[in-house]
């Protein structure tokens, strides 16, 4: 099956980081899939929740938001604010986020602090939550590393990095890294998070209206770690790339981005 971008059916969009977008995070970047593009800011605040407090809870917290901007999607998306509540699906995506990194993040390494992540959606073609917890993970490790240069950490608290990867059934063909399109079109829909040891966090798959066969599932789980190897390789490239401080330098390729 020809894809709408001329890719093959095991092949990622372009994938791009750009650090330090957000100058006043700890560390942050936009992370393109393609034609998706998410702002993931980690901010490292100095105090933990009060229910650790007043349950004497050791080690800090890592807590995750995520939210479409307005005009992320074709048509306007109302405010989560002027509705006055947070959407199911972006609940059930914070969520995810939350669970993904706190997989890999020893919470009693990080000390009496909270990472706040946050994750805004610039501009929606399919795959916004697996772009956000893949660019979480990058800036969650660059602020990391900050940390420790500046002394206020003596261990890393990353164990591992984390990613993750939609993959899907259209017409019978199993399809890696799913644009808008081809996830509206999907029988089957998937998204795949995993460390780069290649252990799973977690697996979402459910049949549209279809249902799928072992076979189907297998396939998947191969693509999804195939494009996930390739993700963190990725990873590791702009991590160590961004060891400076924070600047304001993310804002010029930010620009620069949307005037091709």
């Amino acid at each position: 099956m020809s894809r709408i971008d001329g890719r093959t059916a095991d092949q990622l969009r372009e994938i791009s980081f750009i650090p330090d977008v957000a100058p006043h995070a700890t560390a942050s970047v936009l992370m393109s899939f393609g034609n998706t593009r998410v702002i993931c800011a980690a901010t490292i605040q100095e105090e933990v929740p009060m229910w650790m407090k007043r349950q004497n809870v050791k080690g800090g917290w890592l807590t995750a938001e995520y939210a479409m901007l307005p005009y992320s999607t074709h048509q306007r998306k109302d405010r989560d604010s002027s509705r006055g509540k947070i959407d199911g699906r972006s609940t059930e995506i914070q969520r995810l986020i939350g669970r993904s990194l706190r997989a890999v993040v020893d919470l009693e390494k990080l000390g009496a602090r909270t990472l706040w992540i946050d994750c805004d959606v610039l501009q929606a073609d399919g795959g916004t939550r697996t772009a956000s917890i893949t660019g979480a993970c990058v800036a969650s490790a660059i602020a990391f590393n900050r940390l420790l240069e500046a002394g206020k950490l003596t261990r890393n608290p990353l164990k591992s990095k984390v990613a993750a990867v939609s993959v899907g059934m259209v017409k019978g063909e199993c399809l890696l890294d799913l644009c808008y399109e081809e996830d509206a079109k999907a029988d089957v829909d998937s998204n795949i998070v995993m460390t780069e040891a290649g252990q799973f966090v977690e697996v979402q798959g459910s049949g549209e209206e279809s249902t799928f066969s072992p076979g189907d599932l297998e396939a998947m789980l191969a693509f999804g770690k195939k494009g996930i190897a390739e993700l963190v390789a990725l990873q590791e490239a702009v991590i160590a790339s961004a060891m400076k401080p924070a600047d304001a330098s993310g804002l010029k390729a930010l620009a620069d981005l949307f005037k091709k």
